[in-house]
């Protein structure tokens, strides 16, 4: 889940204010090294959340609703011992994002949405478990997408991939934006820049927030093992310009392009990273 908004919230901590976080209200403490004990909880709770989205993309078929897959996902957070994220959190009213087409991101799923042939479904979710959060999200072609879909989905994917390829300590974020931005308009798509990633740990958003685009707006971060991301490339096949719906929360492409987003939450290591979210496709 990716809400733009949290620059401010981030602000607001340094001054010693708080922001909701899921089940809980914490303080926001800085960017955070997670103890071993701490990944392993984490390792858990992004474990559930790989499960599920696996899980969906194996039942996604025309005919069924947002709905329908919002509250299969509950449920199986909730067998495997966690509590969604996102559900009541600042409000959103479900345990998914699903967004079609040209939705961005923070799509409500709905019993009266009913997914088509050909739609391009984006489903984001996040499982709280024992404290901690996991938060990922796929893209899903369902049955006989346009080529042009296909092939954002693949591009997002691989630009997701890219971006993981520089999380190493010693590298900074704008190392992962570079990587992603220049995977991105090679493939003439466009980079969504309203929203970001994000850190990840007791908090569903914790600093710093990783950007998929080169901007001297933020300070440049240096990767160090412990830190947890939620790294999440959001691509348009039109212009980046995007605008929310008056439900405040559905975002959507202003030029009605389509739009794809793939995210992982990682653990930075002295080598490399580690894919919490792994779903093994």
């Amino acid at each position: 889940m990716n809400l733009f908004a949290d620059l401010l919230a981030s602000t607001q901590a340094a001054q010693g204010q708080v922001t909701a976080t899921g089940p809980h209200i914490q303080k926001r403490r800085g960017v955070e090294i997670k103890s071993a004990r701490e990944v392993k909880i984490m390792r858990q709770a992004s474990h559930i959340v790989a499960t599920v989205l696996r899980e969906v993309m194996g039942l996604v078929e025309p005919g069924q609703t947002t709905g329908d897959i919002d509250a299969y996902a509950e449920k199986r957070i909730r067998e495997m011992g966690a509590t969604p994220s996102f559900k009541g959190y600042h409000g959103f009213p479900a345990s998914i994002c699903a967004s079609i087409n040209n939705e961005v991101v923070h799509g409500i799923p709905s019993p009266k949405r009913v997914i088509r042939q050909g739609d391009l479904l984006k489903v984001d979710t996040g499982a709280y478990f024992e404290g901690y959060h996991g938060d990922s999200c796929i893209t899903i072609c369902v049955g006989d997408a346009p080529q042009e879909a296909q092939t954002l989905s693949r591009v997002a994917k691989e630009a997701l991939m890219a971006g993981l390829s520089q999380v190493k300590a010693g590298n900074t974020l704008l190392d992962i934006a570079g990587a992603v931005e220049d995977h991105v308009k090679a493939n003439g798509f466009s980079v969504v820049e309203d929203y970001t990633g994000h850190g990840v740990g007791r908090n569903l958003h914790e600093e710093p927030s990783v950007f998929n685009f080169r901007t001297d707006e933020l300070p440049n971060v240096t990767l160090r093992p412990g830190m947890t991301l939620a790294i999440e490339p959001i691509l348009n096949a039109g212009s980046k310009a995007c605008r929310t719906l008056r439900d405040q929360w559905t975002v959507v492409t202003r030029d009605g392009s389509l739009s794809a987003q793939w995210e992982h939450t990682v653990l930075v290591t002295s080598d490399g990273c580690e894919i919490l979210t792994d779903r093994g496709d």
